[in-house]
């Protein structure tokens, strides 16, 4: 794999992104439009998922929350988004899926603050924590989203323990994110330890990809007007303005996949 695949989803290196680089880049970010911080999703054909005027430059990504978080009916319950990034995924839910209440929780105590500034919406909140260590009491939350964080989380295991405690029986844990193909086994023997129950597994590869093309010019736009240059690198590094990753997701190096879970 060519250099910057090499860097991407490599433990240490998001480990750093996490505490250091997302702050920055919210800190010091030239505008309020970097709301989104995963790839993005697309079907063939299109999903043609009815958009506002607003949400439209951010299709591809928000079209990866709705399928994710539509795996069941979230209307009216009670939800934890683990890693909630800048919040674009929770305003958009929020809006357009009617939970009775949706909380975003992320370890970037400045992406919080942003969040709150940026995304004031009845029945949504944001909480500073760790998702390995979840600031919730027991049998929380209805539903758990988790959309392209867990590869950054030091102990997975402890993750998907934290997200079985805080679900009620009954609960469901919507789940989506990518390993790069040398740690999929390790990922997929977690997965099969966790006591929670796996009711659906889609492979989106494809739609992933799809997604990135889409998105590819939006997220380069983006990264140049927020990302310091000295740190462009790490900031294209595993999107879709990244054709090295594009190239290497697209010829079988990294696993996406779309997960169902249910808290028996």
């Amino acid at each position: 794999m060519e250099f910057s695949n090499r860097i991407v989803f490599n433990p240490s290196v998001w480990r750093f992104a996490s505490k250091y680089f997302y702050p920055f880049v919210t800190r010091f970010g030239s505008s309020d439009d970097m709301v989104f911080l995963n790839n993005g999703y697309e079907e063939n054909p299109p999903m043609g998922l009815p958009l506002t005027a607003s949400d439209e430059p951010n299709r591809a990504p928000i079209q990866l929350y709705h399928r994710t978080a539509t795996q069941v009916k979230i209307t009216g319950k009670k939800v934890l988004e683990v890693s909630s990034g800048h919040g674009g995924g929770a305003s958009y839910l929020t809006r357009a899926l009617r939970p009775a209440s949706y909380t975003g929780l992320d370890l970037n105590s400045v992406g919080i603050d942003f969040c709150r500034r940026r995304h004031d919406l009845p029945h949504l909140n944001f909480v500073q924590g760790n998702a390995e260590n979840l600031p919730f009491p027991d049998e929380s939350f209805d539903a758990v989203i988790n959309v392209e964080a867990s590869h950054c989380y030091p102990n997975l295991s402890r993750f998907l323990s934290e997200v079985a405690r805080v679900l009620r029986s009954g609960g469901h844990f919507l789940y989506a994110d990518v390993f790069p193909r040398d740690r999929a086994a390790g990922w997929d023997a977690v997965l099969a330890d966790t006591s929670l129950r796996m009711l659906a597994r889609k492979d989106i590869n494809e739609q992933v990809l799809l997604g990135m093309e889409l998105n590819s010019q939006r997220a380069a736009e983006l990264i140049n007007q927020n990302v310091p240059s000295f740190l462009k690198r790490l900031g294209v590094d595993g999107t879709g303005a990244d054709k090295a990753f594009h190239r290497a997701l697209k010829d079988g190096e990294f696993s996406w996949r779309m997960y169902e879970f249910i808290k028996d």
